[in-house]
Formats: C-alpha cells, sequence, structure tokens
C-alpha cells in the first residue's frame, strides 16, 4: 500500500472534526487526494452499525456486544475503502480507528485490553496508522464544549468514564510514541492546526507525491 493513512483520536468534544476539516482543506489546496472517513460509519453497513451504537433506545447493550459492533463497523470499512484507497495512493483520514476501542471499551468499559487489541489485529489486518493525533482536553471542559448539543448514547456516560477515556488515550501516547503525537486540544483551534501541519509535513507529505 502506496498511501498515507492519519487517525484523529481524543475523547467527545476534543475538537477531532474541527481539525480534520482543516487539514482536508490544507492537503486539497496541494493538490493532494484524499478521502475522509469517521468510526462508525463510512459505509452503509457500517452507518447502520453506527445508528445501533449511539441511538439512546440501546442504553442496556451489553458491553461486549457494544465492543463487537464497533469491530464490525470497522473491518467493513477497511475492506470497503480504507485499503482500496491506500492501494489508489490516496491520503486517508479517519475520524477514530482501533484506538478508541482500547481508549472506550478498555480503559473506559474496563474489558480486557489484550484481547482487545487482539481483535483490533483481526479486523484490520494488523494495518496501523502512518500517523495519528490524540487531542487531549479536560472531559469538563469537553462537556462544556457539548453542552448545546444532544448527546448520542456514547456521549452520555459521565464525566467518570470520560476521565478514564482519557488515561486511556494517555497511555496509548505513552505506548506508541513513533505513531502518536498528543496535542493539548484546549489551545485555539488556529494553533493545534498549525502544529498538526507541522507534524504532516514533517512525517508524511515529503514522502508523497501529488495525485
Amino acid at each position: 500500500m502506496t498511501g498515507k493513512f492519519v487517525t484523529f483520536e481524543g475523547i467527545d468534544g476534543s475538537g477531532k472534526t474541527t481539525q480534520i476539516d482543516l487539514l482536508e482543506t490544507a492537503l486539497k489546496q496541494r493538490g493532494i487526494s484524499t478521502s475522509i472517513l469517521r468510526e462508525p460509519g463510512g459505509t452503509r453497513l457500517s452507518e447502520k452499525i453506527r445508528d445501533i451504537l449511539l441511538d439512546h433506545k440501546n442504553m442496556h447493550l451489553s458491553l461486549s456486544a457494544e465492543s463487537l459492533l464497533f469491530v464490525a463497523a470497522r473491518a467493513q470499512l477497511m475492506e470497503e475503502k480504507i485499503k482500496p484507497a491506500l492501494e489508489r495512493d490516496k491520503f486517508v483520514i479517519c475520524d477514530r480507528f482501533s484506538d478508541s476501542t482500547i481508549a472506550y471499551q478498555g480503559y473506559g468499559r474496563g474489558l480486557n485490553i489484550e484481547y482487545l487489541e487482539e481483535l483490533n489485529n483481526f479486523n484490520t489486518d494488523s494495518i496501523q496508522p502512518d500517523l495519528t493525533f490524540i487531542l487531549d482536553i479536560d472531559p469538563e471542559k469537553a462537556a462544556l464544549r457539548m453542552s448545546s448539543l444532544a448527546l448520542d448514547r456514547m456521549e452520555s456516560t459521565g464525566i467518570e468514564f470520560y476521565l478514564r477515556v482519557q488515561e486511556g488515550y494517555l497511555e496509548i501516547a505513552h505506548r506508541f510514541p513513533m505513531r502518536c503525537v498528543l496535542i493539548d486540544g484546549s489551545h485555539p483551534e488556529s494553533e493545534v492546526f498549525e502544529l498538526i501541519m507541522k507534524v504532516v509535513n514533517k512525517k508524511l507529505l515529503k514522502e508523497m507525491s501529488c495525485s
């Protein structure tokens, strides 16, 4: 595979979507073919799974079922979108990927992390992002950012849950320093994007031809 694969991670309200939009615009201005995806979602089947996972009517979804649904949505996204895009030399940007399973279901829900990592390797054919940005923000500040929004099933879990998820992301950044870049998501959007663009220029764009 010859394309580049970048993922954005962080708790809800960390600013991932804004930074992905800014990066997409910057790459297109340089003539770089991009593919923007999200998890769970990105395919017809994966979007249906997303609806199940985020619907308040499914508050009693078991933790194992929740994890397996996320994994199933990711497997379909890999097969239909991510692999083909990378093979076509595209710059793939994904809002969440396998790290979310470790942070949310592992640290947040308390499920076995080693088992979740095995599931991740299985459903992604062990394909890892070239670069992962983890936007770190205090869960209370993130909650304030989202206070005017209608929260979905996952977003309604509470501050204590998000503190555990945040801890998980910090541990992931510590374990994989070559891939993960930890950025303070509480800074102004322009400052965050400036840091992101510096890293992308240094680590990826110099290796990638425009298409």
